[in-house]
């Protein structure tokens, strides 16, 4: 067993504990508080005058499938040989032994959710992994978390450039998804009615792609939608609607134009990458003011990387940049520890330092959204020492 005793425990589950304690045993947290028992024989690590907090949690990024240093050879992250590809899955591109994964966990960041990129209309599933390991089947907290699609400049340069392949335009880039969603509908009917009868009903051929189109249609798990502005947000949640399948608002880059109207829609928004320059016109609008508006409505928000659009480490430095453009404090660390975990249905094991819960957690000599000169002292994932400083 672990004992960490005397920091100020950010729970994320309620008040900062300013002399907490928290007990870990097998990988799981089995206490939180002022002063838990703890048996006599174990690891004792003396936090004194140190934030101890959940391990930060990333939405939306591409670490291991887009990786460091390589170029080509560690592009894994576009199929770029067909506009409507849903049969990729993130887990069969995501190499582990990636430097990025480090960087990520040496600044207390334990948990990503990582897949396929944005130059397809469909890409594939994201999945959620753990940030240390060498085999990503060990690593894995959720497969699949959602399924990736895109909208915007990145499929119309693409598809639409040299080649003038579909899409050429937006409408082209409805046109595909709706196409594939309908037939998607049509087979998951047929695939239900042989699940429920297979005496009398035909189990329909099998199709790669729309077999891997069925989580969605169950709405077992989201769309992921790539959109930076207001009108290719709008057309995200009109063609969900059309087919009733579930969605998050990711990047919404222009998301605080349109605050009111994403307000009654409701759908969590996973902001960035917003650190850096406007390298597109679909990026004119990119503001740190974002967050701050979206929160004041009350959406539920994320703040994200798009690793390696910006490194994983600095995913705090992200929240603590949203702060300072008016984000409040608890908001900010929510954006990027519980509320992405809820968002991508983990966070019944990360996020948030609670009993029953994975013991992924950073130890800081400083505020890691507030001071650049922060240090980490050490990060746990699974109860297990990854990092020390």
């Amino acid at each position: 067993m672990i004992l960490i005793k005397n920091g100020r425990v950010k729970t994320m589950a309620g008040p900062d504990i300013p002399r907490g304690q928290i007990l870990i045993d097998g990988g799981k947290i089995l206490a939180v508080g002022t002063e838990v028992e703890a048996p006599s024989d174990a690891q004792v690590i003396d936090a004194e005058g140190c934030l101890v907090a959940p391990g930060f949690v990333e939405a939306h990024c591409h670490i291991g499938l887009d990786e460091e240093a390589i170029g080509f050879e560690g592009a894994d992250y576009n199929e770029m040989t067909d506009p409507v590809t849903p049969q990729m899955r993130g887990i069969d591109g995501l190499n582990p032994m990636d430097e990025a994964f480090f960087e990520a966990y040496s600044h207390g960041v334990t948990t990503a959710v990582t897949g396929p990129g944005s130059a397809n209309v469909v890409g594939g599933t994201f999945l959620a992994v753990k940030l240390c390991g060498r085999r990503v089947d060990d690593m894995v907290v959720k497969d699949p978390v959602a399924m990736k699609i895109a909208w915007g400049e990145n499929p119309k340069r693409c598809y639409g450039g040299s080649s003038k392949k579909m899409p050429m335009t937006r409408m082209g880039t409805a046109a595909l998804l709706r196409d594939l969603l309908a037939k998607a509908r049509d087979y998951e009917e047929k695939l239900s009615a042989w699940e429920k009868d297979p005496e009398n009903k035909k189990k329909p051929d099998y199709d790669c792609k729309l077999q891997a189109m069925v989580p969605v249609m169950r709405r077992e798990i989201p769309l992921k939608s790539h959109a930076h502005r207001a009108d290719d947000i709008f057309t995200a949640l009109r063609v969900a609607k059309e087919f009733g399948v579930d969605i998050t608002l990711d990047h919404c880059t222009e998301g605080h134009l349109i605050p009111e109207e994403l307000a009654a829609e409701g759908r969590p928004c996973l902001v960035g990458p917003t650190f850096g320059s406007k390298s597109k016109f679909e990026l004119k609008n990119k503001t740190w003011d974002t967050p701050r508006v979206l929160a004041e409505h009350g959406l539920k928000l994320a703040i994200i990387t798009d690793a390696p659009v910006i490194p994983l480490g600095y995913l705090p430095l992200c929240a603590g940049l949203a702060m300072q453009a008016g984000l409040p404090e608890e908001e900010a660390w929510r954006a990027v520890t519980i509320s992405p975990a809820e968002i991508t249905g983990i966070a019944h094991r990360v996020g948030s330092l609670e009993p029953g819960k994975d013991a992924d957690l950073a130890i800081y000599r400083g505020d890691p959204l507030r001071d650049v000169q922060c240090q980490t002292v050490c990060t746990m994932i699974d109860g297990r020492i990854v990092y020390r400083a």
